[in-house]
This record gives C-alpha cells, structure tokens and sequence, in this order.
C-alpha cells in the first residue's frame, strides 16, 4: 500500500511514522508513505500556496493550481485506467464520516493520494474536480488536515495483510467484528484486591469463547447500541441480548 501525502507541514508525519507498527511496516514495505510540500508546486519567490477569498472573508484558502500539479505529478507515468483506481482523497471537515467499512474499502486500493486541507478551506475546483473522496475523521474542525490524514493512514495500514502480527487480532477488534471487544485481562491474577475472571483460567475454551461472547454483546448494548442494528447476529445472541432488555427495531 503506498501513501502519497499532500501538505504544507511535511514535518508533521515525522513522528507517527517513525514509531511502533507503522515505522515496522514501512521498514519491511508493506508500506510506503511519500509526502509532498505543496509548496515545491508554487511558482513564487515565496512559494504562495494560499491567497484571499474572492468576495471577501475571514481566513486564506489553500490555491487550485500547486494542489493539481502535485496530483498529476504523483500520477505521471500511470494510464488513465490506472489513475481511475487510485483514490484522491481531501480531509475535509465537510466529508463522509471515516469508520471501519470506508476504511476496509480503502484498504483493498495499491495507492492513496491524500490532501491535506489548511487555512480556511481549499479551492472548490479541487473538491469538484480532483478529489474522488472527501472524508472526515470526526464532526469537529482541527487546524488543518494532517491529523486527520495520519488518522487515516493508521486505520488503513493496519488492514494490510502483515502490518499486525495476527489478523485474528484485526478481525476481533471493536467496530471491526460489528461489536465493541469483550473486557481483557492479564498477570497478575490478583491486583490490588481486582481479580481477573475465574473462567477466563479456566481451560474450558467453549465456555470462554462464549463469555467473551456475551460481555461483548453486554457492553456494545451498553456503550454502543447503534451497533447492534447492523451487527451479524445469532439466535443465541438475541436471546442473550433480551434477557439484558434489548428489543431489536424490527421485532
């Protein structure tokens, strides 16, 4: 999977990318993240990449032109077929929500090519005509787009294959199973008067997994219930979801 990050603050990305898994995938390419200074696209001695609102108003809008010339420089060489499947991506305030499925369906491209935002805004013509995607990380406003952008390539990266040590770990984490994760434990067994479950030391692995089964259910309906509408969902499930005074919307 290979990154291509459009900012004006490549200083940013150091950090995040230089720690934990994602510094691990992109030693072992199973990533790559290029990032770009939209400045290296302006055509000043001062290297101008945002300018006033036309008809006025608060606050600098990030230029058309450096943006577009960054994307098709990243983009040279591909066949029109080939740049129709490489998402371009603005973070935007104004954008559909990120969560797991846009994540999973992103995950499944070579190439992202990933804009960030700054200032008061971006020029429209390039949400109207270079953007395919225009994604939010939440219903609040940040400085700029490179925070959501590394939220982004996080979220993505871990949906490689390789990136996580096991992918039964990808596959049962909250939201990724359709259910918030069931409550984990470790040694010591007795802290500071807590104890771990008994059945989790129990050997018995049925019985465990269908624990794990049930505290999963209990705190989705408790932290989560939207959740549940959409989550695959057994018999077994939904008698145990009633017991806890569920009703599903269409019973």
């Amino acid at each position: 999977m290979r990154f291509h990050v459009l900012t004006l603050f490549p200083g940013a990305f150091k950090g995040p990318l230089e720690t934990s898994m994602l510094e691990l995938a992109c030693r072992r390419g199973l990533i790559s993240v290029e990032i770009k200074n939209i400045r290296d696209y302006t055509h000043d001695a001062h290297g101008t990449a945002d300018d006033y609102q036309f008809g006025g108003g608060a606050g600098m809008v990030l230029k058309a032109e450096p943006i577009f010339e960054a994307v098709e420089d990243i983009l040279g060489g591909r066949t029109p077929e080939q740049r129709a499947n490489i998402p371009i991506i603005l973070m935007s305030p104004q954008g559909s929500r990120l969560d797991q499925r846009l994540a999973e369906s992103l995950a499944g491209a070579e190439e992202l090519v990933l804009i960030c935002g700054h200032y008061a805004g971006v020029d429209e013509r390039v949400r109207q005509h270079l953007a395919s995607h225009e994604i939010s990380i939440g219903d609040y406003v940040l400085t700029g787009g490179e925070l959501p952008a590394m939220v982004l390539i996080d979220t993505v990266s871990r949906l490689v294959p390789g990136v996580v040590g096991s992918q039964e770990n990808v596959d049962g984490d909250s939201i990724t199973s359709g259910l918030l994760q069931h409550p984990l434990y470790t040694r010591p067994v007795e802290f500071r008067g807590m104890s771990a479950p008994d059945i989790l030391r129990s050997g018995h692995h049925a019985e465990i997994d269908r624990w794990r089964r049930h505290e999963s259910l209990r705190r989705t309906l408790e932290r989560r219930p939207d959740l549940l509408a959409t989550a695959e969902l057994t018999t077994e499930d939904l008698s145990y979801l009633r017991d806890l005074g569920y009703e599903p919307a269409d019973s």
